[in-house]
């Protein structure tokens, strides 16, 4: 995949099938628009292209808080599973936001970016104050070239999936229903660290110890039932999200996995951490003695959640299976 991350100046000189948005959480909404993309490029052998905006030049001119289901990094390596050709990270500068939409499309679509054709969900919208949407997008195809192709948005019972709707199940801790609308469980990306070794030697259990980026956005602090992609295939985990509190010290808020049936050296790799289960939340314990009691009972619990669910395939069919039903 070729990506042009905070570039104004570039052009793409093959014909592509272009949709745009913020694809936060790559939910199933999203997905009905890049699956789309993808059968546009099968029938028309058209290049897949997705614009978004690089939000970071406003994050820092106007020091506006930033929460996301899912971070740059996470984004790209999805669209890039997926077999997205072409990603467009904008940079949403002062300038930028003044451009009339009738130019965004001109200029940035169908000029830079060699739309042929565009799909995009009703609610579409782009240009200065949103100025544009779906009916702009088709009363300037004629002039400019390109098929246009407008998607309904996908919906749960009687509301549209929005990240909106999934920020407010991840606040109640409702990891199933947020699988649900995402497609996938909700997960944490990222390198292995050092963590205060209590977890290993002393509690007997193994542990992977990550720091969520600022920006990613956290359910309840508390304990999950999880599952990491490691070597191929899915280990069984407790996840922890929070700030120890039973350790002395004061510790920043982290992703802490410890993982069943595994015994090895993890730092320094790159897991994947996936929240099936929302067990409880996190609590202060007397001693560490009783912290193991504790997690003796959450493996259990575990242990049986994920047996009972069938969530451990390993390998390739795990893949294939989160990717078609995210369990």
């Amino acid at each position: 995949m070729r990506c042009f991350i905070g570039e104004t100046d570039f052009h793409i000189t093959e014909p592509t099938v272009v949709s745009i948005g913020k694809f936060d959480g790559r939910h199933e909404g999203h997905q009905k628009l890049l699956r789309r993309m993808l059968e546009w490029k099968a029938e028309r052998g058209l290049r897949t292209a997705v614009f978004t905006f690089d939000l970071s030049p406003a994050v820092r001119l106007k020091g506006l808080p930033r929460q996301v289901i899912t971070t740059d990094e996470e984004r790209r390596a999805g669209m890039e599973e997926l077999g997205i050709d072409y990603l467009v990270e904008y940079p949403f500068t002062e300038q930028v936001s003044h451009m009339p939409a009738e130019t965004f499309v001109r200029e940035i679509l169908a000029g830079r970016m060699n739309a042929k054709a565009i799909v995009a969900g009703t609610d579409c919208s782009f240009g200065y104050r949103r100025g544009g949407g779906a009916e702009l997008l088709k009363k300037m195809a004629g002039e400019l070239g390109y098929e246009v192709e407008i998607i309904e948005k996908a919906r749960d019972g009687g509301r549209d999936i929005s990240s909106s709707y999934i920020k407010e199940e991840l606040d109640k801790g409702h990891m199933e229903k947020v699988r649900e609308l995402l497609g996938q469980p909700y997960s944490f990306c990222g390198t292995v660290i050092h963590g205060n070794h209590i977890g290993g030697p002393k509690l007997h259990h193994p542990t992977a110890n990550l720091i969520p980026p600022e920006e990613k956005y956290l359910p309840p602090f508390g304990v999950y039932v999880s599952r990491v992609y490691l070597d191929g295939r899915y280990f069984g985990g407790v996840t922890n999200i929070g700030r120890k509190p039973t350790v002395e010290g004061h510790w920043p808020v982290g992703v802490e996995t410890n993982l069943l049936d595994w015994d090895g050296d993890l730092y320094g790799r790159d897991i994947r951490v996936q929240l099936l289960n929302y067990e409880r939340q996190e609590q202060k314990f007397a001693s560490l003695e009783e912290l193991e009691e504790q997690l003796e009972r959450d493996e259990a619990y575990a242990r049986s959640y994920l047996e009972s669910r069938g969530c451990l395939d390993g390998g390739a069919a795990a893949r294939r299976k989160e990717d078609s039903s995210g369990t």
